[in-house]
């Protein structure tokens, strides 16, 4: 997914440069494209936001169990802290791009409605 949103930021941004050679209507037609995608980005951020959030929330609850439970119970938490860790550190990352990248895409968006709406 990282590789999909760069490649289409990349993609965008070179649009947006080249606006002042294109028409009216072709820049209407990329704006709903666009706008479509941007709802798609930020499905896909909701639900890695939810993701991330469970995560975390299952963090503190393994790291609570290392201390409440006996030792033979408390190992083994500990090993889920470290394995669960793992896995929300990788999450809040993914999340960290798809956050910046939708962020980017409103810019962008803006962009072009304003030059929609200048020729209009």
């Amino acid at each position: 997914m990282g590789k999909y949103i760069k490649a289409y930021l990349a993609e965008v941004g070179s649009f947006v440069s080249s606006m002042d050679n294109r028409e009216v209507q072709e820049l209407r037609t990329f704006l709903e494209e666009f706008e479509k995608k941007i709802s798609y980005f930020q499905h896909e951020r909701l639900i890695h936001l939810l993701v991330t959030l469970t995560f975390a929330l299952l963090e503190i609850f393994t790291i609570f169990a290392i201390f409440i439970l006996p030792y033979p119970a408390s190992l083994i938490f500990a090993v889920m802290t470290v394995l669960i860790l793992c896995l929300l550190t990788g999450y809040v990352f993914h999340y960290y791009l798809l956050e910046n990248s939708v962020q980017k895409m409103y810019h962008l968006r803006d962009q072009i409605v304003s030059e929609v709406k200048k020729r209009s």
